[in-house]
């Protein structure tokens, strides 16, 4: 495994069609030193070499991502430079890509973006880990090819690639986690014969309360998930076609941070601070997909068609059996794009994409109206090869009409009906010079286009999950930006070397922030506005390995988020990431191939966070939170027994001094003040031993 700072590391096969699947030798992926030139991603046109995109992206393999010492996959990515998590325990993390998250990332599952009611603070992406095999991260306005929201960019989360024609694989893998307890496994076959390809695969996972340093276990900070998948699809010269489902369902305690009042301790409702059963509050979140995805050769180019329907139901309840909010989402989404064969030095894609959706209020209690949504995009890019330039470019149109429901409550309308239209044009051009055979500089400029959300437009009661009354605003804007990035990446035989900055103007940026008035006594009230804001920042990667078994690897992400022309107390954007550097030393251990111990390897590592003061302070909306430094190891091996690999082992340890901490974008963060130290909230994870095997079989 690289280190997550040489992220550049294999193909996602899963991005491309058939014939453009680059295949790596598990030896070679592990521990030899890929160049650039060799990574796929999507692009503007479809699957193009990492060398050749303009805009920063980076991608996490599927050894990366086994020995991740992570609870779920958001927070796998969060390793990444200009990457970080809105986390509520250790069980729910929502993406943040350069201080923009919640609606302004679009997570890529299945092929289709996933649509989960994302708008909510502890609302997570209901995604199995297990079944995820690589990961890209497309940074800055990827509006282009995936529409409104992708403001920040993408997460694509690829699944497993068909199995060669011929073979069959089967791969069950467990974990274990020491601070929660957390248990995983998971259970995959897949197959190719004569054309016919299937994947089937369940996982099960379950945590009990975690252990803060300072606090002891955080009581209802336990979780349960469970998830089923499958494909079944045919493969032939003229194309694919492939028909996808996926079941997922989160079991997710609600943490509320109450403390007794004399001693500051957090109070434990329950006798057994180590249950796995579910606490009160808890939410019960299910979601569903079905996907049919086409590809067919037409031309000379190649005519893509997918369809899927997803549905979302998410029920809090406050009482063992008696739900209070029910909400209930139904999703269509549609993506037909052609892409034309080279054209000389070009290569155009065209095409149409959006969703339909229908929400329902079925709960007691009420925090957004029923709506109906339809969108609709039309978009042509286009990309060129010419002499030691890569270019890239297109412009999309973007219509969304979004139907609110009336609801009557009593006496009093709780939400009035209302319709609201938006309209984006939006556009990118970049290039990449390939100076000279290890050195490569790329520029990028796009206008991204998001439309505000239904709870940024209506919201209007108390939200027991973040602990707030939330008050929507009917009058906001669509936001608009104009990002510029400049990037440099240079490679060697024993240097790898990214630098990445960006400049992003935000006009109508919306945000929830404190207001002084109660309109609920026991919620705090938080009101949606928006402003003209600028972010820059950028990050800067390095992995020097003078020799083949030694890496040394360190990176830093900064971002600087303002909203302009406002006094100080306004003038940060709330919820902005504190600068991160990352740093650490990884040994390989070479053994020949028909050693039992191979691919053996020791790293360890150094994450510091450093001080936030760049807060939302009107209103007590945020606080300035403390620099921390943790220290994390990992080991690991592949069990050889005849020449053949049997097992992958991994052992890893986060937060090895046990330091007690809270990250900037923590929710826990604002829960009652510990009346014993002064300090308000709950502490992050403290020490935790992960251990990871996996028994991968093939024939």
């Amino acid at each position: 495994m690289k280190s997550y700072f040489s992220i550049l590391l294999l193909a996602c096969a899963g991005t491309m069609a058939a014939q453009d699947v680059v295949e790596l030798d598990s030896t070679d992926v592990f521990f030899r030193h890929i160049e650039l030139k060799q990574v796929v991603v999507t692009g503007p046109t479809g699957a193009v070499k990492m060398e050749d995109m303009s805009m920063p992206a980076a991608v996490i393999d599927r050894n990366a991502l086994r020995m991740a010492a992570a609870t779920n996959i958001v927070d796998a990515v969060s390793k990444l430079p200009g990457v970080a998590q809105i986390s509520t325990g250790s069980g729910i993390s929502k993406p943040v890509i350069r201080g923009l998250g919640y609606n302004r990332v679009v997570v890529v599952a299945d092929g289709v973006r996933q649509e989960g009611q994302q708008w909510g603070d502890e609302h997570g992406v209901e995604i199995d880990a297990n079944a995820v095999s690589s990961v890209e991260v497309l940074k800055g306005p990827a509006s282009l090819m995936y529409g409104s929201d992708a403001l920040a960019g993408v997460l694509k989360l690829n699944t497993d690639p068909v199995v060669p024609l011929g073979k069959m694989r089967v791969n069950v893998g467990t974990e274990y986690q020491t601070n929660n307890g957390l248990f995983n496994y998971s259970l995959n076959f897949g197959g190719n014969k004569q054309g016919l390809s299937w994947n089937l695969r369940y996982g099960d996972k379950m945590a009990h309360a975690y252990k803060a340093p300072c606090d002891g276990y955080v009581p209802n900070s336990q979780f349960r998930e469970r998830a089923l998948s499958g494909m079944l699809g045919v493969n032939k010269a003229w194309g694919h076609t492939r028909l996808i489902g996926s079941y997922f369902h989160l079991t997710p305690s609600i943490a509320e941070g109450e403390r007794d009042p004399e001693t500051g301790a957090l109070e434990q409702p329950y006798a057994d601070t180590k249950t796995y059963r579910h606490g009160l509050p808890y939410q019960q979140v299910y979601h569903y997909k079905a996907v049919l995805d086409n590809a067919f050769h037409l031309g000379g180019g190649r005519l893509n068609a997918v369809f899927a329907y997803q549905q979302n139901r998410r029920q809090e309840f406050e009482e063992p059996d008696d739900y209070s909010l029910y909400f209930k989402l139904h999703t269509v989404n549609y993506n037909v794009h052609y892409v034309t064969r080279r054209l000389g030095d070009w290569r155009i894609t065209g095409g149409v994409n959006g969703m339909w959706q229908r929400s329902f209020n079925l709960g007691e209690e009420y925090l957004i109206p029923s709506y109906a949504l339809f969108d609709f995009g039309a978009f042509v890019t286009t990309t060129a090869n010419v002499s030691n330039w890569a270019l890239n470019g297109g412009i999309r149109f973007d219509n969304r009409h979004l139907s609110s429901h009336e609801l009557i409550e009593g006496d009093a309308v709780r939400f009035e009906a209302f319709k609201r239209n938006f309209n984006g044009f939006t556009a990118s051009v970049g290039a990449v010079w390939h100076a000279t055979e290890g050195l490569d500089i790329r520029a990028n400029a796009a206008r991204g286009f998001r439309a505000p959300n239904i709870s940024e437009l209506a919201s209007n009661g108390m939200h027991e999950g973040s602990q707030r009354y939330e008050v929507g605003n009917r009058d906001l804007k669509p936001e608009f930006s104009l990002q510029f990035d400049l990037g440099l990446d240079y490679n060697n035989e024993w240097l790898n070397a990214q630098l990445s900055l960006f400049s992003n103007r935000i006009d109508n940026y919306i945000f929830i922030h404190r207001v002084t008035e109660y309109i609920d006594p026991d919620y705090m009230t938080y009101r949606y506005d928006s402003g003209d804001a600028q972010l820059l920042g950028g990050e800067v990667a390095l992995d020097i390995h003078p020799w083949h078994f030694l890496h040394l690897g360190t990176s830093f992400g900064l971002v600087n988020a303002v909203q302009l022309h406002q006094p100080d107390e306004t003038k940060y954007l709330p919820f902005t990431p504190a600068p991160r550097w990352q740093t650490d030393i990884k040994w390989e251990i070479m053994h020949e191939p028909l050693s039992v111990f191979n691919n053996a390897f020791i790293s360890l590592g150094v994450d510091y966070n450093l001080k936030q003061n760049h807060y939302y302070k009107a209103d007590f909306t945020e606080t300035a939170t403390p620099a921390y430094c943790l220290l994390n190891a990992t080991i690991g091996t592949d069990i050889v027994v005849k020449g053949r690999r049997i097992a992958c082992l991994t052992i890893a340890g986060t937060n090895l001094t046990n330091k007690a901490y809270q990250n900037h974008l923590s929710r826990l963060k604002y829960t009652d003040i510990n009346s014993a130290t002064g300090r308000m909230g709950v502490n992050n994870m403290g020490r935790n031993i992960i251990f990871k095997l996996a028994f991968p079989l093939e024939f």
